[in-house]
């Protein structure tokens, strides 16, 4: 299958998953919008968003089967795009369900909060297919707008007002120094189009300070949304504020789209970049693991160290940004399924242990969960032990971090200290993880502990699925192996990527 993009017809064939995410979201508002707003309108809101994204991912599916290729065009239509729309589109689905639980549990009449999911969305699939840097700004700006909203969406707590108005302000403000660099790239190349980027930039015009200037904006504004140090101010008030399902989705699915879009514009805009940035974003990625890590370990809250704990991956995939090349785009795309996975797992099993306000969420209450409900504690303790990439108990989790490790080192200039990093950084996030098994197992039950209540069938699924695949996978690795490589940009294959950070180091 081809497409011609310079033809509207082809174009919109192209955008087929993303066109069934919005119209299905302006149909979805109508329903939203029109009757009295209760608990089952919001329920029927959310089941068809649930429809609405199978749609979309039927139509990925599709297109995907056909081995669809495009002309040069704004968008790409390629396997690493639609690898990471299935990763949105699932995590989208996942927050969907956990919202009707939620809502249901809350007396949360919030049938436009399935509305904005699917905006976002469809703002991080533009992300994933983002081949100019116009249509980047035009998918962060879809997706932060629907997500700030999201952030508040439970307009009765103090909390999510305030985790609204952080989001909203310091994502203002990192789109600022986003949008600003592309002006300057466009100033420097007289282009937005990232290909023409890739062929005009090389390793001789990389004294231009407009070009410098302009790729260390993009740098500054990427890692503000995927929450690397020390930009990620934001994060821990933000996701202890928003709604759990909210939260989830915001760990997963945002991370996705925007590591998806920096990836993409790192490798095929600044192929030779690498001499003059590398240093910068290795030693990000150090921040990051390690500053990730370290605070996770002083936290008694569970979502706030599930925030920190999503910091320090954004550190690990981070590293593959710095690899920039098709070994490190592979071990990207098998990392994200894996996080994803347990994340929103774990976020999952914050849920079925929450009660009404938000209450019952600090490590010491899952004390001894293991004796009132072992089939939860066993599922929270893979999801722990994934994050950790512990192996076998951990699944896809020790996969993960292993390819990651590998790319690092097996890069044509091997990244030998972040891969060091990488791992002491793990051995340091054991304090956490493990803490929380040790709670659940070792620790007895508090005799005046609330009641585990009755775990609602959606959520129940979302945990039983996500266990079940972390699991298959970590003992079957191969086929999400072969999935994972086979969906790298012919762009991407053969990639430099940078020298050593033992240079940067050394200076």
């Amino acid at each position: 299958m081809y497409f011609d993009l310079s033809l509207p017809s082809q174009l919109a064939g192209a955008l087929l998953p993303d066109l069934i995410l919005v119209i299905g979201a302006m149909l979805l508002l109508l329903v939203a919008v029109w009757g009295p707003e209760t608990l089952g309108r919001a329920r029927l809101t959310g089941i068809l968003s649930i429809v609405v994204c199978a749609a979309a991912f039927a139509a990925i599916v599709w297109i995907w089967r056909h081995d669809a290729t495009a002309s040069a065009g704004i968008i790409a239509v390629d396997a690493f795009r639609w690898a990471t729309d299935c990763v949105i589109l699932s995590a989208t689905i996942i927050a969907a369900t956990l919202m009707i639980d939620y809502g249901e549990r809350e007396q949360l009449v919030s049938a436009e909060a399935f509305v904005l999911l699917l905006l976002a969305a469809s703002g991080m699939m533009l992300l994933a297919a983002a081949r100019d840097l116009i249509v980047v700004f035009l998918g962060i700006e879809l997706m932060s707008i629907a997500s700030y909203v999201l952030a508040g969406i439970d307009r009765r707590s103090s909390r999510g007002a305030e985790a609204a108005l952080k989001y909203f302000l310091l994502g203002a403000f990192s789109t600022g120094f986003l949008l600003y660099g592309i002006a300057l790239v466009y100033g420097a190349t007289g282009s937005t189009d990232i290909t023409t980027i890739g062929s005009v930039v090389t390793g001789a015009n990389f004294s231009n300070p407009m070009l410098l200037s302009g790729i260390g904006l993009l740098i500054v504004g990427f890692c503000f949304k995927v929450a690397a140090v020390p930009f990620h101010m934001w994060t821990p008030d933000v996701y202890e504020g928003a709604a759990t399902p909210i939260t989830a989705f915001m760990a997963a699915a945002v991370k996705a789209a925007a590591f998806a879009a920096f990836l993409r514009v790192w490798i095929e805009a600044f192929p030779g970049a690498t001499a003059a940035w590398v240093h910068p974003l290795q030693w990000l990625a150090v921040l990051t693991m390690i500053g990730g890590n370290v605070i996770a370990l002083q936290q008694k809250n569970m979502k706030r160290m599930l925030a920190y704990s999503s910091i320090a991956h954004a550190g690990y995939l981070l590293v593959t940004v710095v690899v920039a090349n098709a070994l490190g785009a592979s071990a990207f795309l098998f990392y994200l399924v894996a996080y994803t996975l347990a994340t929103m797992g774990a976020f999952a099993v914050v849920i079925a242990l929450g009660e009404p306000g938000e209450r019952n969420q600090e490590i010491a209450d899952y004390a001894g969960l293991w004796n009132v409900q072992p089939w939860l504690a066993a599922a929270m303790a893979v999801f722990m032990l994934a994050l950790l990439g512990f192996p076998i108990a951990g699944g896809m989790g020790f996969f993960a971090k292993w390819y990651v490790i590998d790319a690092a080192l097996h890069a044509p200039h091997p990244q030998t200290v972040l891969a060091v990093v990488l791992v002491i950084a793990s051995v340091i996030s054991a304090g956490y993880y493990l803490g929380v098994v040790l709670v659940m197992f070792m620790k007895p039950r508090a005799t005046d502990a609330l009641a585990v209540r009755t775990i609602p069938t959606g959520t129940f699924l979302v945990i039983s699925l996500s266990a079940f695949v972390l699991l298959l996978f970590g003992v079957l690795p191969n086929g999400f192996v072969k999935l994972a490589h086979d969906s790298v940009p012919i762009s991407m294959v053969g990639a430099p990527a940078g020298p050593p950070v033992t240079a940067a180091a050394d200076r």
